[in-house]
């Protein structure tokens, strides 16, 4: 995994400036979302490109893992609850945990969390697409099956009723992966705890494995939530090397 820069970035930002741009973010990504007045045909059609592309490759594996699933309730309501409440609450709380004990790497790592989802949403108004769950082929609708052992009705993770404030169509790329790279990635590099650091690794894995076996996600959506954050991440790298480069080059360019 690419590292976040360890260079100081200055004093930390503002507690309330700060709960205003995260509030701002999950408005923006929740309204954007609704905004999309996708055409299921063609949302289908890019579902099913998607599906064939994995077919040519042999990584169409969600069939398997949504049957898998399905024959066990217990681990299916199990999955439900952690798609519905992983997303929302371990992202917020790994930001609270950066602000708190790495206030010199928070400005840019949530820099790199802000342009991957925003590019994420651009995705989501030019290439809607539907998930496994909502094509033809009807694939088990796992959310669905176990809406009454939880808050969630049939229309994704939304609350009952709330339905419609929802884009189904957004499955590329995974932002549910894409996010739970970027804890990954901030608790595998900034985390001193090794069982910290572990959890880091494993959270995307486990994260992945949910959103492909509930039928929410092609496993090429992960795949492209995870390689857009990595890249982010990549940037935020490299930024401060080559500021360091340039400023060496400056000070040998100036006259003795």
């Amino acid at each position: 995994m690419a590292p976040i820069p360890r260079a100081r970035t200055g004093r930390r930002p503002g507690a309330w400036t700060e709960v205003a741009l995260i509030a701002a973010l999950y408005a923006g990504y929740s309204l954007s979302r609704t905004l999309v007045d996708a055409d299921p045909a063609v949302a289908i059609a890019h579902g099913e490109m998607l599906l064939e592309a994995e077919r040519a490759i042999g990584l169409d594996v969600e069939r398997a893992l949504v049957d898998w699933l399905v024959a066990s309730t217990t681990l299916s309501v199990l999955a439900g609850y952690l798609y519905a409440a992983l997303h929302y609450t371990v992202t917020p709380a790994v930001l609270v945990w950066l602000y708190c004990r790495r206030p010199d790497q928070y400005r840019a790592a949530r820099l790199v969390l802000f342009a991957a989802t925003g590019v994420a949403l651009v995705c989501y108004f030019w290439i809607p697409t539907a998930p496994p769950r909502l094509l033809p082929d009807a694939y088990p609708d796992v959310l669905a099956l176990t809406a009454q052992w939880g808050w969630w009705g049939t229309e994704a993770s939304a609350p009952r009723g709330l339905g419609s404030l929802t884009n189904q169509y957004a499955a590329l790329p995974s932002m549910h992966v894409g996010w739970a790279v970027w804890c990954g990635v901030v608790l595998a590099v900034l985390a001193r705890s090794r069982t910290v650091r572990v959890v880091g690794v494993g959270y995307p894995i486990l994260v992945t494995l949910i959103v492909v076996a509930t039928g929410n996600h092609y496993l090429l959506d992960a795949v492209a939530g995870a390689a857009l954050v990595l890249a982010f991440a990549a940037l935020a790298a490299l930024a401060p090397r080559r500021t360091a480069v340039r400023s060496r080059r400056g000070a040998l360019a100036e006259p003795s």
